[in-house]
């Protein structure tokens, strides 16, 4: 076997492999253009025998700071079989190394915890690290499964408040407009602010909406024109993500966040997908909401990391402070952007004052002058 690492720069092809091979929607081409517009850059390749594609990979390349060049990731990839993952990781790892003099190779991929890909990652020199970015303690849900299968599994308080919202005037269905989309954003930041966590600027989300068109559903709860709340997704042939999900003050009451998630479900499945990952579960409230849906988790294999210069030991113990830093930075943004919207009115408000007391504030600095 000889293998060669071949670029791809079809976004057809590419999103055919991803596709072909059971590939997570973090992969598909439309998610690479929304990261390569907010600082990263962007590598689709295939690992090829020949003809043969193997295995494939969308690398997201961040520059560091000098010495230590770039970081190589691959989210929730590479894609490949068990039984060649260890030699399309090689190649990738050398690839990332020549091409990107990358201080490491690090790789989240969408397998199994303590399935046949660990010993095939660790064959391949990567080792298990802290560094994590995609949670991988989660919940997949498999589509395959009827509505009553899948509410059995469920707590009965939840599927009391599933058929309430069922039974409700409030609709649910896929958001269609950009007008649509402003509403989602603004939830989100009411969710962002009532839960503490950090989020991207709007734009961020615009750019995801457009990039990913039919690869990232938005499911909605309306009533009438009002958008009561969201799940954002996006989704490959065979999976459906989690991105964001938010609720409005008037929404928790009516207990429509139940409903827009049941809806979400059901949609992804008239989708084709086959399998639905809630993207994660921490210690919140959040994820207590998520295990509302199943009596199960999912554990999936972490973040893995390939050394690929002298300077990784240095890099390995540097880059948890500087992420911990970028959390709190982005945690802290909402507020700061909402102190300066509530700043900006009052200014305005004590123009007209000023402006009045200006020519006495003249006469008065003239007086002391003169003396």
């Amino acid at each position: 076997m000889s293998l060669a690492v071949v670029p791809c720069t079809d976004r057809a092809v590419w999103d055919g492999h991803v596709d072909r091979l059971q590939g997570h929607p973090q992969q598909l081409w439309g998610w690479g253009e929304t990261k390569a517009m907010h600082g990263w850059s962007v590598d689709r390749v295939l690992v090829a025998d020949g003809e043969n594609v193997l295995g494939c990979a969308q690398l997201l390349i961040r520059r560091l700071p000098v010495p230590f060049r770039a970081l190589v990731y691959v989210p929730r990839g590479p894609m490949c079989t068990a039984e060649n993952a260890t030699a399309v990781l090689e190649q990738l790892a050398s690839y990332a190394s020549s091409r990107h003099r990358g201080v490491a190779l690090s790789i989240e991929p969408d397998w199994d915890a303590e399935s046949p890909y660990e010993g095939a990652v660790a064959a391949a020199g990567f080792k298990p690290s802290a560094n994590t970015v995609l949670i991988p303690r989660t919940l997949i849900l498999d589509l395959a499964k009827t509505d009553d299968e899948l509410m059995a599994d469920m707590s009965k308080s939840t599927r009391a408040n599933i058929r309430k919202a069922m039974r409700s005037e409030v609709e649910f269905r896929k958001v269609q407009s950009a007008a649509e989309l402003e509403q989602v954003l603004g939830i989100y930041h009411e969710t962002a602010a009532r839960a503490g966590f950090g989020i991207h600027e709007d734009q961020y989300y615009r750019d995801i909406f457009t990039n990913l068109g039919e690869g990232s559903p938005i499911i909605g709860a309306f009533d009438g024109g009002r958008l009561l709340a969201f799940v954002w997704l996006s989704r490959s042939g065979a999976t459906a993500f989690e991105l964001y999900g938010g609720v409005s003050a008037d929404g928790q009451k009516q207990r429509v966040n139940y409903g827009v998630k049941w809806a979400a479900l059901q949609a992804m499945r008239a989708d084709g997908c086959g399998r639905y990952d809630f993207n994660g579960l921490l210690n919140d409230g959040i994820s207590d909401f998520k295990k509302q849906f199943a009596k199960h988790e999912n554990m999936l294999m972490g973040t893995w990391e390939r050394p690929l210069s002298p300077l990784y030991p240095v890099y390995a113990k540097a880059m948890p402070a500087a992420r911990k830093g970028l959390q709190a930075a982005r945690k802290a943004l909402p507020a700061a952007r909402r102190g300066l919207q509530n700043a900006v009115p009052a200014a305005r408000r004590a123009l007209p004052a000023a402006r009045q007391a200006l020519p006495a504030a003249r006469q008065a600095l003239a007086k002391v002058t003169r003396r």
